[in-house]
This record gives structure tokens, sequence and C-alpha cells, in this order.
């Protein structure tokens, strides 16, 4: 009999991340869930969203007997992520913080928690993706710390690991998952890379994981949720209201909070207009 893997799953309290966990254990691995919490927030009725997440994903590793942990990397989100989303806004220019999360928290901060505190042999997440390598493969490679070198040599990655698309490419992730480390890729599994998001359901239903069917889609800045975007922008960056004039007659339609909470091609609609 083979050594029992070590596989870390990363459980965001969502469809997604429960299946994977559900498919690693039906795969025969030793799966340990984490939960990582990044924000501190509450609701419009003063309730901790991060919290009801994180006992979503403790009921899900309840019922698959695995071990549950949460690590938090608030300090770390605030420095590498969020604070570059807030320079970026202030130069005008619209950030992307779902990439620099995975770059920075998910597959760097959380990962070395994986293998170096919980001693796993490789970690999963929900994301639909695909890598160029078989799961088997994953176990085989060796950890590499980065070099300390200003500059790679070009020749230093001879096989380098690939991202590629899941099977559904309507909810394809790999755009998010662009700037990940070779290292991390080559320790990660995406148990979802070859299921649809219908069918993932169609598992969460038949398992019993009717708490986490019942959540919405998760939408809006990574690990902070869906908000009045000008609202939370505003609650950082000092408001510089404005007049909107129009280009074609030099009229002035209307007042902005900010010019740095319009973004090109938002089409953002002014007060009593009829168009954008």
């Amino acid at each position: 009999m083979g050594v029992l893997r070590h596989v870390v799953c990363a459980m965001s309290g969502g469809v997604d991340s429960s299946v994977s966990a559900l498919l690693l254990k039906r795969m025969g691995y030793h799966v340990t869930g984490v939960f990582m919490k990044n924000w501190d927030s509450q609701d419009e009725r003063g309730l901790c969203s991060s919290e009801r997440d994180c006992e979503d994903a403790y009921k899900v590793c309840k019922m698959l007997d695995m071990p549950f942990h949460q690590v938090t990397c608030v300090k770390e989100y605030w420095h590498e992520v969020f604070s570059n989303l807030l320079w970026e806004y202030e130069q005008g220019r619209t950030p992307n913080p779902d990439i620099m999360c995975n770059k920075h928290i998910k597959f760097k901060h959380f990962y070395h928690y994986a293998v170096n505190t919980l001693g796993a042999d490789a970690m999963a997440t929900g994301h639909y993706a695909r890598t160029s390598q078989e799961d088997e493969e994953v176990f085989q490679q060796k950890h590499v710390p980065p070099p300390r070198i200003l500059f790679r040599d070009r020749f230093e990655t001879r096989r380098p690991v690939r991202l590629y698309q899941g099977a559904d490419h309507l909810k394809d992730q790999t755009f998010f998952l662009s700037q990940i480390s070779q290292d991390a890729l080559r320790h990660t599994i995406f148990p979802l890379a070859g299921l649809t998001k219908e069918f993932v359901m169609k598992i969460a239903a038949e398992a019993g994981f009717q708490h986490v069917l019942k959540k919405k889609e998760s939408m809006g800045i990574c690990f902070i949720g869906e908000k009045d975007f000008e609202n939370f922008i505003l609650e950082y960056i000092e408001p510089k209201p404005g007049n909107l004039v129009s280009i074609e007659h030099g009229k002035i339609m209307g007042q902005h909070k900010g010019w740095l909470t319009l973004t090109l091609g938002q089409r953002a609609r002014i007060g009593g207009q009829i168009d954008p």
C-alpha cells in the first residue's frame, strides 16, 4: 500500500471548495480543510461575513470527517494587496485585487502555511483551471525556494508547469491565477479541472451540502465581498468631488464624489439623464 498523501484544501465556505474537498477525499487523500481570513468586516446587519463563511467551511469538514484549521492573513492582505489597490486607484488606474490576492496571499502565504506548518504534500483550491501535470506528478515535485538574486537565469526552469483552462470555459479562472509562482503551481491540485459548474452543483446536492448551495455566487473584491464600491473606496481615499461636464456643449451635467471612483468603459449614469 502506498503512502497516504496529505493535501490541504483551501476552504472558502462556498460550493466549489466544498466539492473540491469531497473529491479529494474520494481520491483517497488525507485532506485537511483550512479557512483563510483576510479581512475584518461587517455587513449592514452588523454580522461578519467571514465568520459565517468559516462556519460553513467547518460544517463541510465535519460532514467529511476532515481536520479543520483557520489561518489569519489580515495583515498580509492589507500590506500586499489592499494598499496596492488604493495606490492604483489614486493614480487613476483600475487594479485587479483578485490577481494580487492569489499571487501574494493564497499561493504564497497560504501555500507556505500548508507546506511548512501543516506538512502538506500538496495544496488544492476550488478554481476552475488545470495544469499541464497530472495529480500524481504534483507529489513528485520538490519544493524549490525562490532565488535571492535580482535576475533569474532564463534557463532555470526547463520544464515549466503550464496553466490551462478547465472544462468549464464559462467559469474559467486562469486569468486570476496568471501570476502565481511556478513553485506553488507545481504543488497545487485543481479538483474541478474536468467539471462544469452545473455538475459541481449536482455533486454538492447529492452530498447534502445544502447550506453552501443556498449561498449566492461570491462576487466583489477578493476576500472582501460585494459592496457599494464608491462608498467603500471613499472610506480609505480622500473624496475629491467635482463636476461632470459634457464635451459636446460644455454644460455641467452633474457631480461626482471623485474621478478615481469612475473607470473607463463604466458608462456611469448621471442623475436625471436618460443615457449613460
